[in-house]
């Protein structure tokens, strides 16, 4: 049993936190005021008597970590960073959802000091914490392997508070089963169980027992109810919850859960355990209950004590001191022991990538073939010694996505290995199952982590069961990197279910990620070298299935007899190949610029100058100078012709009212790939009609 010091401060606190969640929902008339409320004293405790963490330095390398995963109640973290000192001021608060304000209405990473991440789309932010808690595994093994368990400066633990909406989300099952398999003891969830969602209540849909599910899927379980479900009187134990924080952080073979049975808005008059308290104003008369059932004065609002603002701040301040003299004298102890670790944690820390590392991506001959998915397996062995902080794996599906170093042991509990995969506590390659949307999560969590650099890949076509994590990636501008294989129709006998169509538009059209489709094994590599240089956005790399040309290149432009660099990928588009005098432009991605160098040809033959632009990357491309764009799709020149194997909705502002789009507007059909793209129309021959078209209409 752990000793909580409690005093009448914090009851304040705890009371006046329920009071301010109240008063500012009701302010600004929307909002979700009843979890925030019943969540007081959870919140509070954490903040100001467990977790390990510093208000004037957020980004502490050894804080614990707090993932509000039911980001609607988001009121539950800002009150604790106005208490902590975080930066946030009682005006913050009267500001809630309001525009430009630090207390959006969902928490936002990179917004609001102390967030560590954007929640709000339930079951993310537990799915993220799971990679978070992998990550912080991993970048032990990096930094500090030989040290005893909980005795190094990277130990720490990850707190995420989830509802039932989390536990209901499919994603959340998908993580905490892998979570299990990887007997993450540094991941604590207390799990809100009031029972209450906008539906009010559960029952209707939501009647499993959590805690067996979650015993099945190799988690420390416990129950502290503070509804009694024998009708007993509510009582807020707080030191039956401290006890089961304790117990949770002495496990560390296995994540732990706690089920927290509380009732949302206690104690709220008339508005305790229903749905209406969870997303709407409580009304005056309703704030009007609640101040006098806590003991403040019902005809203030937003009324905080200057002495217990005090009081909370540097109850704060002297746990961080405290905290941080402790991990300072380890983390020196440890520099001074490990220097070369040591440099390797400040390049890591600075997002820097090590000088000349780019030498080590390999170069692959002309007139040879090669899958892009296999080229950027060949990048991957190739880097491996050169980036120890790029690591990752794929859905199942390692094999035909080439994401596992050659050589590189499995991250895993050494009692999984197979007898395919050997692994250890701090492998490097790793295997998520069949749960792409769990696999997008983690690879955010990992990213937020901040240390090291994630990709995990699938099928182009599955990427559409781990799209909520991509566009969550996007929105707090990590950089995930996503890899996705078997881009088109080209897929061949699988068939339509597994044919990309509509997909590189639908991601396309998510901003802050960048989407890269080489067209042959040195662009790929060239792609690689683009993404990893680039640390602000998730990317996703969009790789063949089947061989593509290795293009014969010279070293620097294209002129009218010699093909550029692969080194144009870096800037998303360059001119490939060109003409004396250019009569249509040719624009292509992928696998497809095969098909337009061949129409180039067919068309110089007939006297007509073509030239091919590759565009690997839109995102990249539009990244650049005006003048640069210009210079490789000169406006002077209106015929125009894309080619690509998708969906050809996008291609119509780059080809304009004389271009024409080759691809593909409808699902493929299970046959060979070479034969289905003739079939459909991704061929030489159906480029040059279009682009003697595109002439035409140009000229009209």
């Amino acid at each position: 049993m752990t000793t909580l010091e409690w005093t009448d401060l914090d009851q304040r606190a705890v009371e006046i936190g329920r009071a301010l969640a109240a008063d500012a929902v009701q302010k600004v008339g929307n909002g979700h005021p009843g979890t925030a409320i019943s969540l007081s004293p959870l919140a509070y405790l954490l903040f100001q008597k467990v977790m390990r963490h510093d208000p004037t330095d957020s980004k502490w390398l050894g804080r614990d970590r707090f993932v509000l995963s039911i980001g609607h109640s988001s009121l539950t973290l800002y009150n604790q960073l106005y208490f902590a000192g975080y930066g946030l001021e009682l005006d913050d608060l009267k500001a809630l959802r309001t525009d430009g304000s630090p207390t959006p209405g969902h928490p936002e990473y990179g917004w609001t000091n102390g967030v560590e991440m954007t929640t709000g789309p339930l079951g993310q932010g537990l799915a993220t914490a799971v990679g978070m808690s992998m990550a912080a595994r991993r970048e032990r093994g990096l930094l500090d392997p030989d040290a005893p368990a909980g005795q190094s400066p990277f130990d720490h633990f990850i707190y995420v508070v989830a509802g039932e909406g989390d536990m209901q989300e499919g994603i959340t099952s998908e993580a905490c089963s892998l979570a299990g398999t990887q007997n993450l003891g540094n991941l604590i969830v207390i799990f809100d169980d009031n029972k209450i969602s906008i539906e009010d209540d559960t029952s209707i849909a939501f009647s499993e027992d959590v805690l067996a599910r979650y015993e099945a899927y190799g988690w420390h379980t416990q129950h502290v109810a503070w509804r009694k479900d024998d009708g007993g009187a509510y009582e807020e134990d707080l030191q039956s919850l401290a006890d089961a924080l304790a117990a949770a952080r002495a496990v560390t073979d296995r994540p732990s859960i706690i089920k927290l049975s509380t009732i949302i808005a206690w104690p709220t008059p008339n508005m305790m355990g229903t749905g209406a308290s969870h997303g709407a104003a409580l009304g005056a008369d309703n704030i009007r209950g609640l101040k006098e059932a806590i003991g403040l004065d019902p005809d203030k609002s937003f009324d905080v004590a200057d002495e217990v603002i005090a009081h909370t701040r540097a109850q704060a301040a002297a746990n961080a001191r405290a905290a941080r003299e402790s991990w300072d004298k380890e983390f020196q102890d440890w520099q001074d022991a490990n220097p070369e670790r040591a440099a390797l944690l400040q390049r890591l820390q600075a997002r820097e990538l090590p000088e000349g590392w780019e030498e080590a991506l390999p170069v692959f001959e002309a007139g040879s073939s090669m899958a892009t998915r296999a080229a950027s397996g060949k990048v991957l062995t190739a880097l491996k010694d050169v980036l120890p902080e790029l690591w990752g794996g794929s859905a199942d599906l390692a094999g035909s996505n080439n994401t596992t170093m050659a050589g590189e042991p499995s991250f895993l509990p050494p009692e999984r290995s197979s007898e395919m995969f050997s692994g250890n506590l701090y492998g490097r390659t790793l295997h998520f199952g069949i749960r792409e949307h769990a696999m997008g999560a983690i690879l955010n969590g990992i990213a937020l982590s901040g240390l090291t650099r994630p990709y995990g890949g699938t099928f182009f076509v599955f990427s559409d069961y781990m799209r909520g994590a991509v566009r969550l990636a996007a929105l707090m501008e990590v950089p995930s990197i996503f890899v996705w294989t078997h881009d088109s129709v080209g897929v061949g006998e699988d068939g339509p279910t597994h044919q990309p169509i509509e997909h590189l538009w639908a991601y396309r059209l998510i901003p802050n990620l960048d989407i890269i489709r080489p067209a042959d094994a040195n662009e790929t590599a060239y792609a690689w070298r683009g993404l990893l240089e680039r640390d602000k956005n998730p990317s996703a790399l969009v790789l063949s299935r089947q061989n593509l040309p290795i293009v014969a290149r010279g070293t620097g432009g294209a002129t009218a007899t010699e093909l550029a660099s692969a080194e144009g990928t870096l800037r998303g588009a360059y001119v490939l190949a060109d003409a004396e005098q250019v009569d249509v432009l040719l624009l292509a991605t992928g696998s497809e610029v095969q098909v337009a160098l061949k129409a180039r040809e067919i068309l110089a033959e007939e006297g007509i100058g073509a030239r091919v632009v590759s565009m690997p990357s839109l995102e990249w491309f539009a990244a650049e100078s005006a003048e640069y764009r210009e210079s490789v799709i000169p406006s002077s020149v209106k015929a125009r012709v894309s080619v690509e194997a998708g969906a050809t909705l996008g291609w119509a502002k780059y080809v304009g009212d004389a271009g024409r789009s080759v691809g593909i507007d409808h699902y493929g059909a299970s046959a060979d790939g070479v034969y289905l793209l003739d079939k459909f129309g991704i061929n030489a021959e159906n480029v040059v009609a279009a682009a003697k078209e595109s002439i035409a209409a140009a000229k009209a």
